[in-house]
């Protein structure tokens, strides 16, 4: 089996060089062949430097790639068509994994037929959420890139995250690319590119398995744990659901947006004046803000939006 690791990395060579030291150290059979890709897009620090000391101190393992374009969902379409595997993987800049991590995450490949494979990511040892966040919700800790099903392996039914997931090369053969409307981009954190992608797979029939002993330790920063970033976080979610699923043109609509929007914006503004418990205020006060955002998206996407996804031609064969 063939590997190809892909991190797209911008403008974060402190943490990066954490992260590929983590990799380097990673335990694997002699029966699989790998690498790691750093896709650069376009960054104005020493990220090029760092993977050159990598790629001197371990040949054929760490390669370097410059994307131009900015944008992480063409630095991930990048590494795709430039990856020399039947499998790519994929993990974030600011992340350790676990030395068993890779080994693990391929041996859903190897020992079944799924067409990907998703992994847990943690938070570091001794993190708890602040008071104010409820971690009840279904994706109440999703800002934190924390994604946890428990410690039995199985089939997935929803899409993995980005930084720890990875597919046949044949899937985006079949499938396409990641999408370009959606991910971090310069001005905009609009998300989805990563969980998209995997619902377009499962959507088409694909098997997608749960690898819970291939693990990624992502840490949460400073900026994470303020109340602004959720909110920013929530309202860009609210605007990457309508470029996913579109809007519909079922339904009354005002100035293009449908009238239920604008009915679940003005319940949960009742909701999250009336609660008393900090935590539940603050929960209403996201669910109001991602409304908020899937309401500004509609002015401008059109009914029913068509995908958008690259043609499986843009995968080196």
């Amino acid at each position: 089996m063939r590997i190809t690791v892909i991190l797209c990395t911008y403008n974060r060579c402190r943490s990066l060089r954490t992260a590929l030291e983590s990799l380097a150290a990673s335990i694997l059979p002699n029966s699989i062949d790998w690498e790691v890709l750093v896709v650069d897009n376009n960054s104005p620090d020493q990220t090029r430097d760092v993977v050159a000391e990598f790629s001197q101190r371990y040949p054929a393992r760490f390669r370097y790639l410059f994307e131009a374009r900015q944008g992480k969902s063409f630095a991930l379409n990048a590494g795709i068509r430039e990856g020399r595997a039947d499998v790519f993987a994929f993990v974030d800049d600011d992340i350790t994994v676990d030395p068993w991590w890779l080994g693990n995450l391929s041996g859903a490949f190897r020992e079944s037929n799924c067409a990907g494979a998703g992994g847990r990511i943690l938070p570091e040892a001794g993190f708890s959420p602040p008071h104010w966040l409820s971690a009840a919700g279904r994706y109440a800790l999703a800002p934190l890139a924390v994604f946890d099903k428990g410690s039995e392996p199985g089939e997935l039914h929803e899409p993995p995250f980005g930084t720890n997931m990875a597919f046949r090369k044949a899937v985006f053969e079949r499938h396409g690319d990641f999408r370009t409307d959606l991910g971090p981009s310069p001005g905009s954190e609009i998300r989805n590119e990563d969980t998209e992608f995997g619902r377009r797979v499962m959507t088409a029939g694909e098997r997608l398995c749960y690898v819970p002993s291939a693990v990624v330790y992502h840490p949460v920063s400073e900026v994470r744990l303020r109340k602004k970033y959720h909110l920013a976080w929530w309202f860009a979610k609210g605007r990457a659901d309508v470029r996913e699923f579109g809007v519909s043109k079922d339904g009354l609509r005002f100035l293009g947006v449908p009238t239920r929007l604008l009915a679940r914006a003005l319940a949960q503004t009742w909701r999250w004046s009336l609660a008393i418990d900090s935590s539940r205020r603050f929960a209403n006060k996201l669910n109001l803000w991602k409304t908020c955002g899937a309401i500004k998206d509609c002015f401008r996407a059109p009914a029913n939006r068509p995908p958008t996804w690259q043609s499986s031609s843009s995968v080196r064969k």
